[in-house]
This record gives structure tokens, C-alpha cells and sequence, in this order.
């Protein structure tokens, strides 16, 4: 059975809550897992080695050796990585903690796991839906590459993932099709369309990933090589 693992670190705990609202689903994941750490799901007090999906939610705090080990250790013992959750994928929100601001306790600078450590796949959101934690999870067990390729390639780029990247990388470039992918899953409705074009507003941009993740245009790299 495959051994998987939930670390969290700088996090508000959404992304375990989500993972929590699977309900039915949940127990289908379960069922079909060795759940061997969690914080709250399990009483296991370390990281058991060589485990199979380690889901890491929450940033990395750069002034916390604690922070920085957790994110060694589970790259170390798990043998797919996965960044579950803006904050882990692309810094979100903690993105505007640094610069030395003195909040309680001290934690003055923030990065996304994918920063941090090599991660293999990246889940977005803010936090995540129920089903697309689901999904992932059920894809890397059956090994369905396909469906994990846009997971993976959030995990490679997931610091530039927001609104503004989708704003350069496709909008831009003339690549949009008006398909409202984008829009539809932004969760702070930062991105709206516009007689067929998104319309991204900057100040509550959250630099969740989420949009890009979906827009079926951000993966053609080789197509925008050659216009760039």
C-alpha cells in the first residue's frame, strides 16, 4: 500500500480542512493509502522514511531553522514532493510578509516550498478544492503522468504563477481564446472577463496559481519560445 504523508508548515490549515471536506471521498483515499504522518489526522510524532507522497502545505519561513529542516527532511523521505496549496506552490499571501515586518512571533521572511526544495508536483489554490487534492492524489497512485503534467509544471515555475504571469505569458502574447478558465477559477475573483478577455486586477491578486493551472493556453512552451 502506498505510504503517504501531511507536513504543514506556515499555513492557516485550509488546505488540510479541504483535504478534511473530501467527506465520502475522503475515506476512498484512505482506503487506498497508508496514511503514515499527519499533525492532526495521525499520532505519529516524525516522518517515517521513504514514504511513497508527501503533501506539504503552508511557506517556508527563512528565519526558522525548524521550517527549513521540515522542508529538507520531506524532500529527503518522500519520493514525490507535492506543494499543497498557494502558500507552498507560488508564496501567496505570505509573499507580503517579507521586508522585515516584525509580526508575532517574529517571521520575517517567507518563500514557497517550490523555492526551497525540489518539488515534484504542485497543487494550487487557495486553498485547494476537495476534488482537485482528490484527483492528484489518485493520479500519482495510478501513475497517470497526463493528468499530473500541468501539477508538475506549476511545481518547476510556481513562484511566477499568478495573475501577472498569465497576463505575460498568454494575454499578452495574443494566445488567449476567451475560454474564462482563468476567471472561473480565481477564489478571490481577482481575474474577470471582459468582451472575451480576462481582466486581471493586481491588488487582490493573491499569487495563488490557480489560474494559471487552468488556463489550457500557459502550456504550450515551445510555442512561446518561438515568439519570444
Amino acid at each position: 500500500m502506498v505510504k503517504v504523508a501531511h507536513v504543514q508548515l506556515s499555513s492557516c490549515c485550509g488546505c488540510l480542512v479541504s483535504l478534511a471536506d473530501t467527506y465520502e471521498q475522503l475515506l476512498d483515499v484512505l482506503g487506498a493509502i497508508d496514511l503514515v504522518y499527519s499533525q492532526t489526522l495521525a499520532d505519529v510524532r516524525e516522518i517515517p522514511d521513504d514514504v511513497d507522497i508527501i503533501l506539504l502545505e503552508g511557506s517556508v519561513c527563512l528565519s526558522d531553522h525548524h521550517a527549513m529542516e521540515v522542508a529538507l527532511e520531506s524532500r529527503k523521505k518522500g519520493k514525490i514532493l507535492v506543494a499543497l496549496g498557494a502558500c507552498a506552490a507560488s508564496g501567496n499571501i505570505t509573499r507580503f510578509s517579507k521586508g522585515n515586518q516584525m509580526s508575532k512571533p517574529v517571521h520575517d521572511a517567507f518563500a514557497p516550498l517550490t523555492e526551497v526544495v525540489k518539488c515534484d508536483l504542485a497543487i494550487p489554490g487557495c486553498p485547494p478544492s476537495p476534488e482537485a487534492i482528490v484527483a492528484v492524489v489518485l493520479a500519482a497512485l495510478n501513475g497517470d503522468m497526463e493528468y499530473l503534467e500541468p501539477y508538475a509544471e506549476l511545481a518547476k515555475y510556481g513562484s511566477e504563477a499568478c495573475g501577472c504571469d498569465l497576463i505575460v505569458k498568454v494575454i499578452n502574447k495574443s494566445l488567449c481564446m476567451g475560454c474564462g478558465s482563468c476567471a472561473a477559477a480565481c477564489p478571490t475573483r481577482a481575474v474577470s472577463m471582459d468582451a472575451g478577455r480576462p481582466l486581471v486586477d493586481k491588488e487582490i491578486c493573491i499569487k495563488c496559481g490557480a489560474c494559471s493551472v487552468q488556463c489550457p493556453r500557459i502550456r504550450f512552451p515551445e510555442l512561446i519560445e518561438k515568439i519570444e
